[in-house]
């Protein structure tokens, strides 16, 4: 969960955040999700913490299939 998309993307890209992203070497932005609220953006991201890995890759997989990075769209 992030106010600044672009940014946070960009700090992963760069290993500048400890954690998955940089241990594993996670570069792209296959999907993201806007709320309008951030109490419902956090809710989200709490749930989607439960679903198993095959769930969250049917849900990129339904809106970007070729799994295309959306870092470019996102800054334009």
């Amino acid at each position: 969960m992030t106010s600044n998309l672009s940014r946070r993307v960009f700090e992963h890209r760069e290993g500048m955040l400890p954690g998955f992203t940089r241990t594993y070497g996670v570069k792209t932005l296959a999907w993201y999700k806007r709320h309008d609220l951030i109490t419902s953006a956090i809710h989200r991201e709490k749930r989607f913490k439960k679903y198993s890995r095959q769930w969250k890759i049917n849900l990129i997989e339904a809106r970007n299939p070729y799994w295309v990075d959306l870092y470019n769209l996102i800054n334009n």
